[in-house]
C-alpha cells in the first residue's frame, strides 16, 4: 500500500526532535541489517544521554506513563539506527512492524498503553507510512533491568 510521503525529518522539527547519536551494542548483535527493501532495528532500549531513563518493573518500580517516555526514547534510538544506516529517514517507505517487550509485574496487562508511546510518535513522524502491524508483549525482565525495548521493521526505498 503506498501512502502520501511525509518528510520525517520535517516533521522531527516540527516536533522539536533531534535525533540522538546512534547507541553502539551492549552484546554481539549488530543494531541494524538492511535485507532487501526490510530494515531490521535490533532491540533498543530507553538509554538518553548516555544514562538509562528508569530501571524496574511496571507499575511498582516504573509507572505507566515514565514506561511510555521510555517507549518515545526506544523509539528515537531506533530512528538513530535506522538514519546511521539508511543516510536519510527519507528512505524509509513505511513502518512495518514494532515489537515492544516491557518488563512487567504478573498480572499487569497495560503493555499496550505502553507501547502505543512508540506507536502514536512513529504516527507522528511518518502519518499514515507510520501506522504498523505490532506485539506488546509483558516479560519479568530485560537487559541492563529496563523496563521497555523495542524493535522495529521498516520498508525501505533501495539506494
Amino acid at each position: 500500500m503506498q501512502h502520501q510521503h511525509i518528510d520525517p525529518d520535517a516533521s522531527l522539527a516540527r516536533l522539536g526532535i533531534v535525533l540522538p547519536a546512534p547507541a553502539a551494542p551492549v552484546a554481539a548483535y549488530i543494531p541494524a541489517r538492511l535485507s532487501g527493501s526490510l530494515l531490521y532495528i535490533s532491540g533498543q532500549i530507553p538509554m538518553r544521554e548516555g544514562k538509562l531513563m528508569a530501571t524496574g518493573a511496571v507499575p511498582t518500580a516504573v509507572s505507566i506513563e515514565v514506561a511510555r517516555e521510555c517507549a518515545r526514547q526506544c523509539t528515537l534510538n531506533g530512528l538513530a539506527a535506522a538514519k546511521a544506516v539508511l543516510g536519510s529517514l527519507g528512505r524509509i517507505r513505511q513502518v512495518v512492524r514494532v515489537g515492544c517487550f516491557v518488563a512487567c509485574e504478573s498480572g499487569f496487562g497495560d503493555q499496550p498503553k505502553i507501547a502505543n508511546g512508540a506507536s502514536e510518535l512513529l504516527m507522528e513522524i511518518f502519518g499514515e507510512a507510520g501506522r504498523h502491524a505490532r506485539a506488546a508483549v509483558g516479560t519479568n525482565a530485560l537487559p541492563l533491568n529496563v523496563p521497555v525495548e523495542i524493535e522495529f521493521l521498516f520498508e525501505v526505498e533501495p539506494s
